[in-house]
């Protein structure tokens, strides 16, 4: 790592052998850069693969010297234009066949586990102060705080049941944002000759380092937001193993993976499309031991780091969907129950004032009476649910937006159904 004026980053490589690669995988990678190109110059490259311009040269020069490309000029200062041979092309496409990824140059697959066991190191402890900050929206025991605290403070896993609609995924994203910290993760990284794709705009936030561009930073690192990313109903078991792409014949890391060093929260947990036994015997290993085995299409299996806080939310029977030998690997459990009128009516008001807006004296009773009527078991998403339904009213009738009892019947009928309650004066 060296130290910039936006803090630190990663060291460029000061030639070949320095970044860590092998050099016939390097000299690939420009081989079908140049396949896909009419032309290429040094400078392009060197954008394309990510590598310093100096280390870009040594390996255009070797392809021209093996007659895989053709120089055609100059191309600004100490650069070249070049294009592939007839040769070239054809060694192009066999490369092709075998492995079909072009894009920035990988790193080692153990400097990054290196690099992230050191970030994480650095990465400054989680105190109860924050804990109760990030939590400050949501109307919670505080049980469920203290609980929720150790496990994100001691980067311990955390298992949260309780009925549905009562803030157990908002607490998963809540508790993440109490993580500071950036990590620099690479584009790719190379297993021998296979090629691990773990940069994913679709997951990772990128932060824009202020010297990125500069010759002396690897810009085959990314630097990322602490990733949050979540997985539903739709996991598999082959979700969590390296998905190989057959037309392109590279790997892509799986969704735990690409979690590392933030928070990945599993909803939902036993509404997949695989039995919870068979998720739950695959998480024992990576929760004991902060590793887990991946396998490539070969068959050969690589361990890789699992240092993420894991938070798995279900809203089905506990004992359904797991047993004792998964519950003593985990690092904490706790429980979300249905609220209480009175947290009902906090979290009522807490989201109005959020938008500003007033509330009548009896107007959360009228709502209230309306849950005891039709014996509706209250959950804790419903005063935002039923404001919002409010504001969808009032923009469809032209109205500012404000709460009244006319306005959340109505509210109340779209959400609910207005069969279930018939609203009167006497009500």
């Amino acid at each position: 790592m060296m130290l910039t004026d936006d803090g630190q980053a990663p060291e460029a490589p000061a030639n070949l052998a320095g970044t860590g690669i092998d050099i016939p995988i390097l000299l690939d990678l420009v081989l079908k850069v140049a396949h896909i190109h009419s032309q290429i110059s040094t400078n392009g490259v060197a954008e394309y693969l990510m590598l310093p311009r100096t280390v870009t040269s040594e390996l255009l020069e070797q392809l021209r010297v093996d007659a895989l490309l053709e120089v055609h000029g100059q191309d600004e200062v100490f650069g070249y234009r070049y294009s592939i041979s007839k040769r070239g092309r054809e060694m192009a496409t066999r490369l092709l066949e075998h492995n079909g990824y072009i894009g920035p140059a990988p790193v080692p697959f153990e400097a990054y586990k290196a690099m992230l066991e050191w970030q994480i190191a650095q990465n400054p402890p989680v105190s109860s102060g924050q804990i109760k900050e990030v939590l400050a929206d949501l109307v919670l025991s505080e049980d469920v705080i203290n609980v929720a605290g150790l496990a994100i403070s001691s980067g311990r896993s955390l298992f949260i049941s309780g009925p549905p609609g009562n803030g157990k995924t908002s607490i998963g994203r809540k508790l993440h944002d109490a993580l500071s910290g950036t990590l620099w993760i690479p584009h790719c990284i190379a297993v021998e000759n296979n090629i691990i794709r773990i940069f994913d705009a679709h997951c990772h936030d990128v932060i824009e380092h202020a010297n990125r561009k500069h010759q002396a930073i690897d810009r085959r690192w990314v630097k990322i937001k602490r990733p949050f990313i979540v997985a539903g109903g739709e996991m598999t078991l082959e979700s969590l193993d390296l998905a190989y792409l057959p037309a392109l014949k590279f790997y892509e890391a799986p969704l735990h993976m690409k979690a590392n060093g933030g928070t990945f929260l599993i909803d939902d947990f036993g509404r997949q499309r695989v039995a919870p036994d068979a998720l739950l015997n695959r998480w024992i290993i990576p929760l004991e031991h902060q590793i887990d085995f991946l396998t490539l299409h070969t068959g050969q299996k690589i361990q890789v780091p699992f240092l993420l806080r894991l938070i798995i939310a279900t809203n089905l029977d506990t004992d359904k969907v797991t047993d004792p030998a998964f519950l003593r690997r985990l690092g904490y459990r706790t429980h979300i129950n249905a609220p209480t009128e009175e947290m009902y009516i906090n979290i009522f008001r807490q989201y109005a004032k959020r938008h500003e807006l007033s509330v009548e004296e009896d107007l959360i009773e009228h709502i209230l009476r309306r849950y005891r009527s039709t014996g509706r078991e209250i959950r804790a998403c419903e005063p935002r649910d039923l404001i919002e339904r409010v504001r969808d009213v009032c923009l469809h009738t032209g109205q500012q937006f404000h709460l009244n009892k006319a306005l959340l019947d109505l509210a109340w009928n779209g959400y609910f159904g207005s069969d279930e309650y018939i609203y009167t004066k006497s009500a």
